[in-house]
C-alpha cells in the first residue's frame, strides 16, 4: 500500500508541474465573469468596421494577443465588405438574421444565412464578407490582437475621406 501511494504522490506531482498554465492557481488567474443581457455594456464599434454598429468586449481584450469574445450589434442591412483576418473567427448569431460568404467581393447572391443560435467559422486568411438581413446581434470569439485585412482597400473605412 505505501508503495501504491507513494507512486500516487509521484504522479499528481508530475502533472502538478506540467499541467498547462490556466489550470495554475495563481493571482494571475482571471476572475469569474458572468453577465446578464442587462448587464453588456455597449459602446460604438472600432472604426475598422463600418461605421453605424455597436459592440460590447464580453471576455478580453481585442487588441492585445489572446482570447477575447466580444458582441456586435448590427441595424438591418447593415454590410461587411469581404476582408480576413490572420486568426480563425468564429461567429455566433444570438439574434435576427445574419448572413455570409466566402470571397473576394461582398456578393449578396453568395451569401448564406445564419439564424438565431446558428454558428459559422472562419479560418485565417479565408475573405468572407457579412450582411445584417435584420437587425441582428452576434458573437465573434478568436484570438487577438483582432485586425480586418479588406480586400479592396476602398471598403475600409480607415480609408475613409476625412
Amino acid at each position: 500500500m505505501h508503495r501504491r501511494a507513494t507512486l500516487s504522490a509521484l504522479c499528481l506531482a508530475i502533472v502538478t508541474l506540467l499541467a498547462p498554465p490556466c489550470f495554475a492557481a495563481d493571482a494571475a488567474t482571471p476572475v469569474h465573469v458572468m453577465l446578464a443581457p442587462k448587464d453588456v455594456k455597449w459602446g460604438p464599434a472600432p472604426p475598422m468596421l463600418p461605421p453605424g454598429s455597436k459592440s460590447a468586449v464580453l471576455y478580453g481584450d481585442p487588441t492585445k494577443p489572446g482570447l477575447f469574445i466580444i458582441r456586435a450589434s448590427l441595424h438591418g442591412g447593415y454590410q461587411i465588405p469581404a476582408h480576413s483576418h490572420p486568426t480563425d473567427e468564429t461567429v455566433t448569431v444570438i439574434s435576427g438574421t445574419f448572413l455570409m460568404g466566402m470571397g473576394d467581393k461582398l456578393d449578396p447572391a453568395k451569401a448564406t444565412p445564419i439564424p438565431e443560435g446558428g454558428f459559422a467559422m472562419m479560418p485565417a486568411g479565408t475573405n468572407h464578407f457579412a450582411i445584417a438581413k435584420t437587425a441582428a446581434v452576434v458573437q465573434v470569439t478568436a484570438m487577438g490582437p483582432l485586425e480586418f485585412n479588406y480586400v479592396n482597400p476602398k471598403d475600409d473605412p480607415r480609408n475613409a475621406a476625412k
